[in-house]
């Protein structure tokens, strides 16, 4: 498959972060990993650029997407390396990602902005030199006051949370559908009235 062009002829590139490995493959901070399975039409199996990659056509769009495998810190050297084979603008770039401003369950769209203290985002704003691209934020919540956030962000959910974390999963699937098919303000006014 020719993925380069003169012109791309891609419409996006969806980025799911987490970190690579069993080690880490249940963790709240794989949920981005999570929703990019949920999106794949086949299982990962290729590797460029330090990511597992495939080409999938959804909501009509032709898109390419990546689960980066160079620990959340670093996220943002592979998907700068994408964007620029691909031709694309930071704005046809979606990251997928947990967040613990967000309650568990909840999931927010936002276009541009700070990394709010996601390492994964902040790698990305870093390599782009930009804010100007979208993402899916999915919550996690907090620790409580006793446990250290990176523990946290590095556990697994408990059995309680599961079914949580599973709905919440097909809602930013249907999130990153929306966007692709009917753009970022209807997916805005879908989604978070939820």
């Amino acid at each position: 498959m020719n993925l380069a062009a003169k012109k791309s002829s891609w419409d996006y590139l969806l980025a799911g972060l987490g970190n690579p490995g069993k080690t880490y493959q249940k963790t709240r901070h794989n949920l981005g990993f999570l929703v990019a399975d949920s999106l794949a039409p086949e299982k990962f199996g290729r590797k460029k650029f330090s990511s597992f990659w495939l080409a999938a056509e959804l909501a009509g769009k032709k898109n390419v997407l990546i689960e980066p495998q160079t620990f959340m810190n670093r996220s943002g050297e592979a998907v700068a390396r994408w964007l620029q084979f691909l031709k694309l603008p930071a704005s046809n770039l979606i990251v997928i990602h947990d967040d613990l401003d967000l309650p568990l369950g909840k999931i927010r769209i936002k276009n541009r902005g700070g990394a709010g203290g996601h390492r994964g985002v902040e790698s990305v704003i870093t390599a782009l030199g930009t804010q100007d691209f979208i993402r899916v934020r999915m919550g996690i919540g907090r620790p409580a006051a006793e446990r250290e956030e990176a523990d946290y962000v590095l556990s697994e959910f408990t059995r309680a949370e599961k079914r949580e974390v599973s709905l919440m999963v097909e809602t930013a699937r249907d999130a990153v559908l929306t966007i692709l098919e009917s753009g970022i303000d209807k997916a805005q006014l879908k989604f978070h009235s939820l």
